[in-house]
């Protein structure tokens, strides 16, 4: 079993909020939007970090990390990127991934709106954190929190905080 601390568009904000509320997953896994580099080595020097970038990180992330992630998690394939759009509204090029090979665990970021759905006409999880940042048009600060067991996705909780 691995536990997942998953979060996107921090924009550069990483705090002990977080961290505590990480403090027992086993990796991170950011979809987009880390905002600098030495956020990213904050991150990964707390734990190990997955990570993609998103549209608002400059050169020097888009260096070290791709703009998606494709890898397997236990026995769960899974796909990062930072801007996918949501079940039934993808992106394009979430699209045409789909339609030629959909993962098991879509996450995305990029909107800063929190939502899982379990989208029957892939037969993936669709999963969105939503933004853990304090930049950006939302109030509340989320992150999510999970574990895969072997082909099992569970135990998933929601992080709050105030902006």
């Amino acid at each position: 079993m691995v536990k997942i601390g998953l979060l996107s568009d921090t924009h550069g904000y990483f705090d002990d909020k977080l961290k505590y509320f990480f403090e027992d997953v086993d990796e991170i896994w950011h979809a987009g939007d880390i905002g600098s580099l030495a956020l990213a080595d904050t991150i990964s020097r707390f734990k190990p970090l997955r990570a993609v970038y998103g549209n608002i990180d400059g050169t020097d992330v888009r260096t070290l990390y791709p703009e998606f992630l494709r890898f397997t998690c236990e026995e769960v394939d899974t796909l990062i990127t930072h801007i996918g759009g949501y079940p039934n509204k993808y992106e394009p090029k979430i699209s045409d991934l789909l339609i030629k090979n959909p993962p098991a665990l879509l996450i995305s970021g990029h909107s800063h709106i929190l939502k899982v759905i379990y989208d029957k006409h892939f037969s993936l999880l669709f999963v969105n954190s939503g933004a853990a940042g304090k930049y950006g048009f939302h109030t509340v600060r989320t992150a999510i929190r999970f574990s895969i067991d072997n082909t099992e996705i569970t135990n998933m909780e929601i992080g709050e905080w105030k902006k």
